[in-house]
């Protein structure tokens, strides 16, 4: 498996709650968080969030260079990540134990941001791939939500009470993971005391409904999109499709059911609105087993040696309507002039189809992770300003 091969393997797991079975299992004590072991990813120590992060930029001329990654040596705030369905378990709902596939996850999408917060990953009893499997194969699996919820809320409850100290935090989610957040923010921080710590909340590759034209007041009563950089206490949230292949009439993503109200998207790259270059950091060899395979980066097929490459000024995004739905567009500036490659893959992709209504879903993080990762940072100053820090 590669190092995101687990990503997105059909895992909008909150985002079809009509498929899944609701006869679940007797449910069991909620994991010790107090236990080292009941955690992915926590500071100081030797985790899948201190994994390499080095990245190999490739410009438009086809010139190299590589970027070396240095972790905060003191952040000043944290990051509280819930990492997306990965995990391969045959259970309908995942064990407590890190297999390589959530280990792989937190290593490409949450530490990058230990270049600027102490990143807390709690491991939480997920509904699994191969229940999401026999599920969409029409079979009745016990799986239960509510158990990976309650497991995510009792590990923040414990952060809360003895690792937080008042420190601001930033919420990272990615698909599932996110949707377990969204819940835990509707139920525990939206509008309640503990909002004062939040910096911003990242949910990314799900549906968080907000009333059209307007910021606040869907699933989050108080807590609005965010619109600039400096803005504090609120959302970025968006869900990925190639700018030219809009959702299809059958996309899960971009869509809500409420009436009145859409799918929240918010750029990385461009905040305040319209279309802007995105800080990408993309996988080396590709989005992982549900997608095809990278090809060669530069028309000289020098190989690279990071997992990551990052390629200035190829992606473009902005936040765009068609019909019902609402999504980040993401357009690959393509120049068959230069020796850099005109394409990039992210596409789910099964027995060599291509599944147009998951979009990018595989890269919903990658394609603005710098834009991401910057934000952390200017959010969390503005924050600590804005309280005398």
């Amino acid at each position: 498996m590669t190092l995101i091969a687990a990503l997105g393997l059909l895992a909008a797991t909150l985002t079809a709650p009509a498929a899944i079975a609701q006869t679940a299992p007797e449910v069991a004590p909620a994991p010790d968080y107090t236990q080292d072991s009941a955690w992915l990813c926590r500071p100081s120590r030797i985790d899948a969030c201190s994994a390499n992060q080095d990245a190999t930029i490739i410009m438009a001329d086809g010139k190299r260079s590589t970027e070396k990654f240095v972790p905060a040596a003191a952040p000043t705030f944290d990051c509280f990540y819930v990492y997306p369905t990965v995990s391969l378990d045959t259970t309908p709902n995942s064990d407590m134990i890190a297999g390589p596939e959530e280990n792989q996850v937190a290593a490409f999408q949450a530490a990058r941001f230990a270049k600027n917060c102490r990143v807390y990953a709690p491991l939480y009893r997920q509904v699994t791939l191969v229940a999401l499997r026999d599920i969409m194969a029409g079979k009745a699996v016990p799986v239960d939500r509510a158990l990976a919820y309650a497991d995510v809320k009792a590990a923040w409850a414990q952060y809360l009470a003895h690792d937080n100290k008042g420190r601001g935090v930033v919420l990272i989610g990615h698909s599932q993971g996110s949707g377990v957040l969204k819940a835990l923010m509707q139920q525990e921080i939206d509008g309640k005391p503990t909002q004062k710590l939040l910096i911003s909340a990242m949910l990314l590759g799900t549906n968080v409904a907000v009333p059209e034209g307007k910021d606040v007041g869907g699933d989050l009563k108080a807590i609005p999109l965010c619109r600039s950089p400096e803005q504090v206490s609120c959302l970025i949230s968006y869900v990925s499709f190639r700018g030219d292949s809009p959702p299809p009439a059958n996309s899960r993503f971009g869509v809500v059911p409420e009436a009145g109200m859409v799918a929240a998207c918010t750029n990385p790259a461009a905040l305040g609105g319209g279309k802007a270059l995105s800080d990408n950091y993309l996988g080396t060899t590709g989005a992982g087993i549900a997608s095809a395979r990278q090809g060669a980066w530069t028309s000289d097929g020098t190989p690279v040696s990071t997992y990551f490459v990052k390629a200035p000024g190829l992606l473009s995004t902005e936040c765009v309507a068609s019909g019902k739905f609402h999504y980040l567009a993401v357009t690959v500036n393509a120049d068959p002039a230069d020796p850099r490659t005109d394409t990039i893959v992210g596409d789910v992709s099964v027995g060599g189809t291509i599944l147009k209504d998951w979009g990018l879903h595989l890269i919903d993080m990658p394609v603005a992770m710098g834009d991401l990762v910057s934000l952390s940072a200017r959010q969390a100053k503005a924050w600590a300003k804005a309280r005398g820090h």
